[in-house]
């Protein structure tokens, strides 16, 4: 049972025609059977807990107590009107489930008038009297449970997203009992009238649904008419009826509902129903005809529209065939670009020719030199080139020759040593612009050819990501009944993905409260979600994402402080987060204090931050951006501490360069970080200290600058002091470390001080 808040507002004529129609079924309960007992007041509870106006409805419940002829039961009638106009008062003035539970005792106490006052001469069964007005009172409560969901359906849930089966047969239940007392209300005129609003929805339904499914929604319009006929013979009729409907429905609306008429009209014939006077002829005809004249008549805009309403909520196979297809299309390209920045590496990574600059060297020696010497011929006869070579490659190792380098054979044959050592120190000068040259071009080419691979790798991971097909899980009924059991309607829902890479969209109304959603759904799907986006769609309904929530979360804190007398710290901290379920953390220490230094660090963490973001190797990362900063005209560096942390695992690759000591502080045990290269930036080519840490719950990493490290003098009055702490939260481990620090300066900070911690927690 739910009860619906309705705003006070004016009364429109939607909400007229909804209160009429409800006012007008109350009779035809009332008539369901043979002793005309108020059925209606089940209706009258359902109406009240939907959010139905209470007087209009009292009103029409008033009015079809009439059909009991007899003041007795207009007396129980009024009492039962009394009692709940009065529950309904005030349970609209408490909590919602407070007014829920007055409401359903207000039904229980209202079923005493009916006991005591309302005239009943009984059926012939081994029961009392009162025992059968008792069990009477028990199927009115039966039903007013019953409709009060059926009632709710049609009113919130209907034409929005998928029914669930309960409700469905509510419905049908709804619709049986009030068929039942329609066919038996107006003697003559029943049938008739019924078989018109029956053959209408049926004709309607076929053409909407253009499915089988039409078949059992015939079933249940001639549930009433075989009930009272006892007989299956309507079933069959109305079931005819919608496959005739089924047949002509490829070839256009008017084609099915003529179809239509045609076979209400055979069955009519065949079961002698034109016999009779004019007036029984027409009424058999109206029946017949009148649905198909409405459904060909029908603008087609209003037509559209109405199968546009009540397919919204059906479940989708081709936007996800779509889907599917478009990631393995984007998939291939992205593995063909992949390629094409593979074989370019590739390219650039070609072995260099043999290097002839000996040979060079030699031969413009003797062709500047040697040429004009008288002797040339005579050094020729005694191989002196043998020994010019040896010259030469000494010339090329130490970048220029002397005296005491010439070869004993040289020494003694050559008549102009002093010319062809001056020669050769000429030529060995431009030979080393040519190796530096030589060599800026072969660092350029390796740096392309890595940069190359990396976007090759990058371009692959992500063709292989897009090349999977989305596996749709079973669990979307579940959730789609969690959601309605939450009061929340959702008209699509679409599952896909495994393990971290799952993701729930669903659609609801752009108001809808985001975290109710995320705990039915993490209720409904066994894992905890995390809202990712929320996509709006139109003003009223909005997309909402949501992702698996990792089994971590992470606080930080800083604390820090420039060198006494600068005004800007040399130390800078990053805190990126990758994707969902990684994050990086980083303090750059720039070598020296001030705005300089601040540069330096700045530009070496946005480096890093830039490369991250873009999912690269972290060997290739770490080895591009040491070349890119060795290769800047600044010649200060940075000494650099790296974590990036999987909040699924609680793993953490930590990168040491040229920084001082790192920890971690469990519980009751301290773990230290150290590391042993040179800065970033010093060295064409680093070898940076990797670690591998597992972080576990309420674990702390802690990043210092060597601000801080100099101040305790050495690594083990550092950790003596790091025992003795029970931090609490990162910010407040950062702020005491720093003041310890600065206490042992004396209160003067004689470098940069940085303190950098990170907290891992359960998510919550």
């Amino acid at each position: 049972m739910k009860r619906i808040h309705i705003r006070r507002a004016r009364l429109s004529l939607p909400r007229l025609a909804l209160h009429l129609a409800l006012a007008a079924c109350m009779p035809l309960l009332n008539c369901a059977l043979p002793r005309r007992e108020p059925l209606s007041f089940a209706l009258l509870f359902a109406a009240l807990a939907c959010g139905a106006e209470p007087f209009s409805m009292s009103a029409g419940y008033l009015v079809s107590a009439l059909t009991a002829r007899a003041w007795a039961g207009m007396l129980s009638a009024a009492v039962q009107t009394a009692i709940m106009l009065l529950a309904c008062v005030i349970s609209r003035r408490m909590k919602v489930r407070s007014g829920r539970v007055l409401l359903l005792c207000a039904a229980c106490l209202a079923q005493l008038p009916f006991l005591l006052l309302f005239p009943h001469s009984g059926y012939p069964l081994p029961l009392p009297l009162f025992g059968q007005k008792a069990v009477l009172a028990l199927i009115m409560l039966a039903l007013a449970l019953l409709f009060s969901l059926a009632l709710h359906a049609l009113l919130h849930e209907a034409f929005r997203c998928r029914l669930q089966a309960g409700k469905l047969a509510c419905i049908v239940l709804l619709w049986t009992v009030t068929g039942l007392g329609a066919l038996s209300a107006f003697a003559g005129w029943s049938e008739p009238l019924f078989r018109l609003a029956a053959l209408t929805l049926l004709l309607f339904g076929t053409l909407l649904l253009k499915s089988a499914a039409a078949l059992p929604f015939a079933v249940v319009l001639a549930f009433p008419l075989a009930l009272a006929r006892v007989s299956a013979l309507p079933i069959a009729a109305f079931a005819l009826f919608a496959c005739a409907a089924l047949l002509f429905v490829p070839y256009g609306r008017v084609a099915a509902a003529l179809s239509f008429a045609l076979a209400a009209l055979l069955e009519r014939y065949l079961a002698g129903a034109f016999g009779g006077s004019a007036l029984t002829v027409l009424l058999a005809l109206l029946p017949c005809l009148l649905p198909a004249l409405i459904a060909c008549l029908m603008p087609e805009r209003a037509y559209a529209r109405l199968r546009r309403t009540l397919l919204f909520y059906r479940e989708r196979t081709l936007p996800r065939m779509a889907i599917n297809r478009n990631r393995r299309a984007v998939g291939q390209q992205l593995y063909e670009i992949s390629a094409l920045f593979r074989e370019i590496g590739t390219a650039f990574e070609g072995e260099e020719g043999e290097d002839g600059s000996a040979r060079l060297l030699r031969e413009s020696l003797e062709r500047t030199l040697c040429a004009s010497c008288a002797n040339c011929k005579r050094c020729r006869d005694a191989h002196m080139g043998e020994s010019l070579d040896k010259l030469i490659a000494v010339g090329r190792a130490k970048g220029r020759v002397n005296l005491i380098d010439l070869p004993e054979t040289l020494s003694s044959l050559c008549t102009n040593c002093a010319g062809l050592l001056f020669a050769l120190n000429k030529q060995l000068a431009e030979y080393r612009r040519y190796a530096a040259q030589r060599e800026a071009a072969r660092e350029g080419r390796a740096l392309l050819s890595r940069q190359a691979r990396g976007v090759s790798e990058i371009l692959k991971d992500i063709a292989l990501e897009q090349s999977e097909e989305y596996t749709f899980t079973e669990g979307e009924r579940a959730l789609g009944e969690a959601l309605a059991a939450a009061g929340l309607l959702s008209s699509e829902i679409f599952l896909y993905g495994e393990g971290a890479q799952f993701t729930a969209t669903m659609t609801l109304e752009e108001r809808a409260d985001a975290k109710k959603v995320c705990e039915a759904a993490s209720r409904a799907l066994g894992m905890p979600l995390t809202l990712r986006e929320k996509i709006p769609l139109t003003r009223e309904r909005a997309c909402f994402v949501f992702k698996r929530k990792a089994h971590f979360d992470a606080a930080f804190g800083l604390a820090g402080l420039p060198k006494e007398g600068v005004e800007a710290s040399g130390d800078t901290h990053s805190v990126l987060k990758i994707d969902e379920r990684r994050f990086l953390v980083a303090l750059s220490d720039g070598m020296g204090s001030g705005e300089e230094a601040r540069a330096v660090s700045d530009r070496t963490l946005s480096l890093l931050e830039s490369f991250y973001k873009a999912k690269m190797p972290s060997e290739l990362i770490l080895s591009t951006v040491n070349n890119l900063l060795s290769f800047s005209a600044n010649e200060r560096f940075s000494c650099i501490d790296l974590a990036a942390v999987d909040l699924d695992t609680g793993s953490a690759d930590v990168v040491k360069i040229g920084s001082p000591t790192s920890f971690v502080l469990s519980q009751g045990e301290l773990r230290v970080l150290e590391g042993e290269s040179l800065p970033i930036g010093v060295l064409d080519s680093i070898r940076p200290t990797t670690l591998r840490v597992n972080l576990q719950e309420d674990d702390f990493l802690l990043f210092l600058s060597d601000g801080i490290t100099t101040a305790f003098g050495s690594s083990a009055d550092l950790c003596a002091y790091l025992s003795t702490l029970s931090p609490v939260n990162p910010q407040s481990l950062a702020e005491t470390l720093l003041s310890a620090a600065l206490e042992r300066y004396h209160g003067r900070a004689e470098d940069d001080m940085t303190v950098l911690a990170v907290k891992l927690t359960k998510a919550a």
